[in-house]
């Protein structure tokens, strides 16, 4: 008897389970979105309230707007980006009213994550950690159609209104507003509505990119379908079999019904509520009778329903990390040649050994600089691919910040912040503008320094290992903060690796550690022995590959190493610095140079301890042992493809030029 119920029961969630399918089936498209950043830890609580307050103010202009502003709110780390674009046939009312409710939704689905998209049907909105202004973002699509309305002959979609749709992009990417609407008539006797709109900071050439890759998108989910909208952040397109234009109206349009439709959605609804009542009486009627085998039941059906979800879950996870992985600003070739004068001499800011630096300023009056990788460079498509995987993935306030790649014409090209302070080597090493750079300030730039190879060592993702530190890696902003750059050289580790082979070594004559130079073999503690020889050149004002030119007739570090073990470490410090520094501070430092910079890579410290140990006024500090002698000029490369070796000068790797960039 229990079963027979059982099975009653079950047929009359099925019945309930169609009926609302068929009612949701006939309901309009909803709101899609996509939470973006998926890091482990989450937003800062004054990143949040970044938001709430770029939000506010985004809404507060929807209310004025013509339809699309951007905006920022924050500084530094917790800066966020955001923007809103709407629906281009809808007036500024419905247009504000859509982006106080997508603001609120969009924080609802994604609260801990620093970036997201939430498309309406009127509007979209979008905020990012990272300023994503300007830049064609394709990734990620969302495709959305009625799964009820199918063509009733085959390729009905093909035959007519591809062309017309491709048609429509045309005059659509070059309206004023990027935005187009048409209606087709397809076989003569069939009505059609296509509509597309682009994001008003992408150029035409972009939006006519941005709709042709949807519409791709079409032939692999809605080509068979009447009806279908596909979303993706610079751009929007949708087909469908009812006008669906406001046209300016005040409000959203109303569905066209007829009768019909009217009388069948009526008998539906009381269909449903027949249903749902009868339901409900057996469910009364059979609560004493199922008591006994609903432990069973309920186990069976967890057991079921966690196995769905961890289909779904694992299939979204998938097509997260793919999106991840190629969602990646690219800049395109054309406006690079622009904002760079193409690539004038006017614009250059250096040279190294990948190949010239530019500088540019976009469109929206933003500085960048741009570098143009030779076509001769060692630097390969891995390794190109390397940095620009590498940094942005890495975000750090003492890490330059990559903004976008380019791979076009043969091409190979990275944008990165500007730095209107150029690099370190260029105030440094120089008489007259080292003068400018008092003990404070070089005080700051070793913590910065230190801070930033601390979380590419440990506490970043990957475990990544620059293997070029030097003075001219580092970038100084307009605050003189450090920056660390140029990423190609670096290897990343994975779990607990240490150490790793290399069967090129690469670098800079000066700063390499001596199991690198002479055996290839790095690890964190080969950056450590960098970090030392760049601590004792800040210290100093004097460049260790060229210190065996001066009346010492050593290195660097042999002469530190020497007024050190004679107790007369001051004697290092750079004259200019003399009445600004604090005396204790340089002897710490010079010491802790010393330690970085020893012959056996197991007596170095972590960075981890040399941030603990600048950061500390009363940690006793180990005594150095002697540092690693000076390495030479030349290394041999053994190529692995042959039993040859070939000599080769080191420095010609990363040598850069003490020109502003």
């Amino acid at each position: 008897m229990i079963y027979q119920w059982l099975f009653i029961i079950k047929l009359v969630y099925l019945v309930c389970f169609v009926a609302g399918q068929n009612s949701s089936n006939s309901q309009p498209l909803d709101y899609r979105y996509a939470c973006l950043d998926q890091s482990s830890v989450p937003p800062s609580a004054a990143y949040k309230t970044n938001i709430n307050n770029l939000f506010t103010s985004l809404s507060s202009d929807s209310a004025t707007s013509n339809g699309f502003g951007n905006g920022t709110s924050g500084i530094d780390q917790d800066m966020v980006y955001g923007l809103y674009l709407c629906r281009g046939d809808v007036n500024t009312s419905l247009c504000h009213s859509c982006v106080q409710n997508s603001s609120i939704l969009v924080m609802q689905h994604c609260p801990n994550n620093a970036s997201a998209i939430l498309w309406y049907p009127f509007c979209l909105v979008r905020y990012s950690n990272q300023n994503f202004f300007g830049n064609l973002t394709i990734r990620p699509r969302i495709p959305m159609f009625d799964a009820t309305q199918n063509f009733t002959s085959a390729g009905e979609y093909d035959s007519d209104a591809q062309v017309l749709m491709n048609g429509l992009i045309q005059i659509g990417s070059e309206a004023p507003l990027m935005f187009g609407t048409h209606m087709f008539n397809i076989n003569g006797t069939q009505r059609r509505y296509g509509w597309v709109q682009c994001s008003r900071d992408i150029t035409p050439e972009e939006c006519r990119t941005c709709l042709s890759n949807m519409l791709e998108d079409v032939e692999n989910c809605c080509q068979e379908k009447k009806v279908w909208r596909v979303f993706s952040p610079s751009c929007i397109v949708m087909y469908e079999t009812q006008p669906f234009f406001s046209n300016g109206t005040d409000s959203a349009p109303a569905p066209q019904q007829d009768n019909e439709a009217t009388d069948g959605n009526s008998r539906r609804w009381w269909v449903i509520v027949i249903i749902a009542v009868a339901g409900t009486v057996a469910l009364a009627l059979l609560a004493i009778s199922i008591y006994y085998c609903y432990l069973k039941r309920k186990k069976d059906k967890q057991s079921i329903q966690e196995e769905g979800l961890n289909s779904i879950f694992s299939q979204e996870q998938t097509d997260r990390e793919e999106s991840m992985n190629t969602d990646f600003p690219m800049m395109p070739l054309s406006t690079i040649l622009k904002c760079t004068n193409n690539f004038s001499e006017e614009q250059k800011l250096g040279k190294g050994g990948f190949g010239p630096v530019y500088k540019g300023t976009l469109p929206d009056g933003r500085q960048i600089a741009v570098k143009r990788l030779s076509k001769t460079s060692v630097q390969g498509g891995e390794e190109f691919k390397n940095e620009i995987i590498l940094i942005a993935k890495l975000q750090h306030r003492n890490l330059v910040r990559l903004l976008a790649g380019c791979v076009e014409q043969n091409e190979k090209l990275l944008v990165y912040e500007y730095m209107p302070n150029s690099s370190l080597d260029f105030h440094l090493f120089d008489t007259n503008k080292g003068v400018h750079l008092n003990w404070i300030n070089r005080l700051n730039i070793i913590n910065g320094i230190a801070k930033g190879l601390l979380y590419l060592h440990e506490d970043s993702r990957l475990r990544v290992i620059h293997r070029d530190l030097k003075a001219s890696n580092i970038l100084l902003d307009h605050e003189m903060n450090p920056k660390i750059s140029d990423f190609g050289l670096a290897r990343t580790f994975g779990g607990d690796q240490k150490q790793a082979n290399t069967i090129r070594v690469v670098g800079t004559y000066g700063y390499m550690a001596p199991e690198y130079a002479m055996e290839g073999l790095f690890s964190v503690k080969s950056d450590v022995f960098s970090f030392g020889v760049l601590l004792l050149e800040i210290i100093s004002g004097k460049r260790n590959s060229k210190f065996y030119l001066s009346d010492q007739g050593q290195s660097l570090l042999v002469y530190a190493w020497n007024l050190w073990c004679e107790s007369k470490g001051l004697e290092l410090m750079d004259p200019s610095i003399e009445k600004s520094s604090v005396h204790s501070e340089v002897v710490k430092c010079m010491q802790i140079g010393l330690l970085c910079v020893q012959e056996d890579a197991a007596d170095r410290p972590t960075m981890s301890s040399v941030v603990h140990m600048l950061a500390s006024d009363t940690m006793s500090l180990p005594n150095p042992t002697r540092p690693a002698f000076s390495v030479g000029r030349t290394v041999i490369e053994q190529e692995s493809s042959s039993n040859t070796s070939m000599q080769y000068s080191v420095n010609e790797v990363t040598v850069s030029e003490v020109i502003p960039r």
